[in-house]
């Protein structure tokens, strides 16, 4: 019996090849762009799951509460992490780490080269499942003048990681270090990666700031005793700071608490000072729309599979009369549609393995299929079974209560329900298809937005380099000399990167402050120059200059920050930073010197030239190059022990941005994969209702129908359909990307075209799947079509 079914069903495949290719074509690219999606989906939750002690591992955050608002962030005090293992006995190790790492240049030998480091406490490498290929984890971040390296690294420096143990490594030619352990490469689903890492105490010792209570920055991390409860343990640290600093009062609250390690990655956004959203919202994103491109899928073999019930009436009847059951019947039909749901994974699993690698070269991710996994075998299995039972069982519901008797004498027809469902399930796979392409056409636009945003500053031509070595000693030289290439027009120095200034303080204070005045300033220093270089606008007083020796004690404050303090007339005052007294001799107009998501903050700077800042070079347009190569020639005479690296201010603002470039891109593949899918099964109804109307249009051409006319007979149809489910995807389509839009302080807006152009496309695509049958069969000779009963 089961071969006969098989036989069947491959018999009915081959007698409809035009069906069953359109039916094939669309399960397979539904299923393979599920595939992918799947694949990518659970990459993303991959990240940071494999520690041996996940369930045991938290990230400390802190809230604040002051000037009438809540936020939330990771950043913790320095000495957080040794005292939450010294009062509480539920946390068995803590590390903390810096908030992000710092390129440095390495030597060993005559090798030198740069590398991304970090810093961290010694149960660092007790609490993560980094496995150390030479060195005791247990004192590997024990000593401040310790160093461990990355496998990679030390093979570049010492070729190997055995002969690197012991050795010496200079950093940024001002200290010494000893290689006390090596650990192997992180791989690739790791969310922070470093090359080397120093010790907790060594970053102290730089950095006496991070030794106080009073000041925030570094991350905490804690991983509990077996069967500890970290929700009374967060209930204990709510309110720690109190014990060690007066910062928690007058209207200023913080408060901590804590987030397992596992979900840091996809919810790490803070909204009113709670976690809520971060990577996960693309993950469920993708979910969504990896279920919308299958049930599209799905739709069109519904679809065609009633729309040629009439096909397999007699077939249906005769079983029936031969004393078929109706489950046997819809068994069948079932295992139809499984076998080719089958057929379709086969395919959709080889376009896959032929398109992941141009995949992963969009994503930057290094996802591949993982055959030897029974869990995606197994998940894979329940995709093909879900999909075959859901493209099959209302056609095998529908084909199996045929009435024998009915269908042997060709009275019966598909009934008004029928093609009412089917209407349905066009209209309803084109709405998801137009929130779709809404949703690419919005990305993009807030994409591009985000690309020529006037910032406040001019980013292009700006090009930054470390200010290390000696280049700190001989900055006015290379300033001097660089200014005498006409190539360069300015040259300045900054603390901080233009696009993410991140050093805060609440210790501002000013002659009338209220105590509940509490309130973060960003603060960041500058060189002389900075606001030309930068091309900033000053709304009052002037840029710092060496004309004017106060200036070592001066500042200049953006508009947010006068506002805030409430200054009229605020050059000629002064404000207090730090204890230093520093005359206002500025104010500029706002800049975001932080990614679009958020609002620009109050900001002070302050003149000084400082290690492991950047130089600032604002280079003419078109003469990169030229500049380029004077600015290197400098670096060597000026700074021969380091080697010459510079970043251009765009492309690190840029790289803000990388996941919704990325979402951008990829929402468009899907996108149009989902109204090509759809438009399959468009095509494949009309050349149905064609094959269907073949005399009536033989009959119609007889009697004078022009072409149009038979053109628009048989598309007015599929055409009204189409624009009932724009009236329906637009208001849809407005509400997600509205909400989408509200994570962004500053966003693009949702125009009327953004819809109007969206639903041209979808028109026209599906205009011209339909317009090829359509149109053969208009032009086609009256006579042949008569003689086709």
């Amino acid at each position: 019996m089961l071969s006969n079914y098989c036989r069947i069903a491959f018999r009915n495949l081959w007698k409809y090849k035009g069906f069953s290719a359109i039916n094939i074509a669309g399960l397979t690219l539904g299923i393979a762009s599920s595939l992918l999606i799947l694949l990518w989906v659970q990459y993303e939750k991959s990240v940071d799951a494999f520690h041996v002690n996940n369930d045991r591992l938290y990230k400390v955050y802190e809230r604040e509460y002051y000037d009438g608002k809540v936020d939330g962030n990771y950043e913790t005090p320095g000495p957080m992490a040794e005292e939450l293992k010294k009062i509480f006995p539920e946390v068995e190790y803590a590390a903390s780490m810096q908030y992000q790492n710092k390129t440095y240049t390495l030597k060993a030998g005559n090798k030198i080269l740069k590398a991304e480091g970090n810093a961290a406490g010694k149960d660092w490498f007790k609490m993560f499942s980094y496995p150390l290929l030479a060195g005791n984890s247990d004192k590997v971040l024990t000593d401040p003048k310790g160093i461990v390296l990355c496998r990679s690294l030390a093979e570049k420096l010492f070729s190997s990681a055995e002969a690197a143990m012991g050795q010496t490594v200079r950093c940024e030619n001002m200290a010494d270090y000893i290689v006390t352990g090596v650990y192997a490469d992180l791989p690739p689903n790791v969310s922070h990666r470093y090359d080397y890492l120093i010790s907790w105490q060594a970053f102290l010792q730089q950095h006496p700031f991070a030794t106080q209570w009073i000041n925030s920055g570094p991350f905490t991390y804690i991983q509990l005793k077996a069967g500890a409860s970290a929700t009374l343990l967060e209930q204990k640290l709510k309110h720690l700071i109190r014990n060690y600093t007066d910062k928690d009062k007058n209207g200023y609250t913080v408060e901590y608490g804590l987030q397992p390690f596992r979900d840091v990655y996809l919810h790490d956004k803070f909204k009113n000072g709670i976690i809520s959203g971060g990577r996960i919202e693309y993950v469920q994103l993708f979910s969504l729309v990896a279920i919308f491109i299958l049930l599209i899928a799905c739709i069109n073999f519904m679809n065609l599979s009633t729309a040629r019930s009439i096909k397999r009436a007699r077939e249906i009847g005769v079983r029936k009369v031969n004393g078929a059951g109706r489950t046997a019947l819809v068994l069948q039909f079932l295992g139809e549609a499984l076998l080719l749901t089958l057929l379709a994974a086969l395919l959709a699993l080889i376009l896959v393995s032929m398109v992941l690698p141009a995949f992963n070269a969009l994503t930057g991710y290094q996802i591949k299929i993982p055959y030897d996994n029974r869990i995606f075998w197994t998940q894979l299995f329940a995709l093909v079974l879900t999909t075959g039972i859901l493209a099959g069982c209302y056609p095998a519901i529908l084909l199996s209560s045929f009435n024998p008797l009915q269908v042997l004498k060709g009275s019966h027809l598909p009934g008004t329900r029928t093609h009412l469902l089917r209407k349905g399930l066009v209209v309803f796979q084109f709405v998801l298809s137009m929130i779709l392409i809404i949703g690419t056409l919005v990305v993009s636009k807030q994409i591009s937005y985000i690309q020529t945003r006037n910032l406040g500053y001019d980013r292009t031509n700006l090009l930054m380099i470390p200010l290390e070595g000696g280049l700190l000693a001989n900055f006015n030289v290379f300033k001097d000399q660089a200014l005498q290439t006409p190539a360069i027009t300015e040259v300045s120095q900054l603390s901080d990167t233009p696009t993410l200034l991140d050093q805060s303080t609440t210790t501002v204070t000013w002659p009338g402050k209220q105590a509940s005045n509490l309130f973060p300033f960003f603060v960041s220093h500058s060189g002389y120059d900075f606001v030309k270089t930068m091309k900033l606008r000053l709304t009052g007083g002037r840029d710092f200059s060496p004309e004017y020796p106060s200036d070592s004690t001066a500042c200049i404050l953006n508009e947010t920050a006068v506002r805030k303090i409430g200054f009229i007339n605020p050059v000629g005052k002064s404000i207090t930073l730090w204890g230093i007294k520093r005359q206002i001799v500025g104010v500029i107009r706002d800049f975001n010197f932080k990614p679009l998501h958020e609002p620009i903050q109050p900001m002070i700077i302050v003149p000084e030239l400082k290690h492991n800042s950047n130089i600032l070079v604002r280079i003419q347009p078109g003469q990169t190059e030229v500049a380029l190569k004077k600015v290197a020639a400098l670096c060597k005479q000026l700074n021969p022990s380091f080697p010459f690296s510079y970043r251009f201010i765009n492309d690190d603002y840029n790289k803000q941005y990388v996941s919704e470039t990325i979402v951008g891109k990829l929402s468009g593949l899907f996108a149009g994969l989902a109204i090509i899918i759809a438009c399959l099964g468009l095509l494949g109804l009309t050349m149905f209702t064609t094959e269907q109307r073949t005399r009536e249009i033989g009959i119609r051409k007889v009697l004078g129908a022009s072409v149009g006319a038979i053109f628009r007979l048989l598309s007015f149809n599929y055409l009204g359909l189409i624009l009932i489910s724009m009236v329906i995807a637009c208001p849809l389509a407005w509400y997600v990307m509205h909400q989408w839009l509200s994570n962004y302080a500053y966003s693009t807006t949702l125009h009327w075209w953004i819809f109007a152009i969206a639903g041209l496309i979808v028109l026209m695509i599906a205009l011209l799947m339909i317009s090829f049958q359509t149109i053969k069969a208009a032009i086609a000779n009256p006579v042949k079509s008569l003689r086709t009963e």
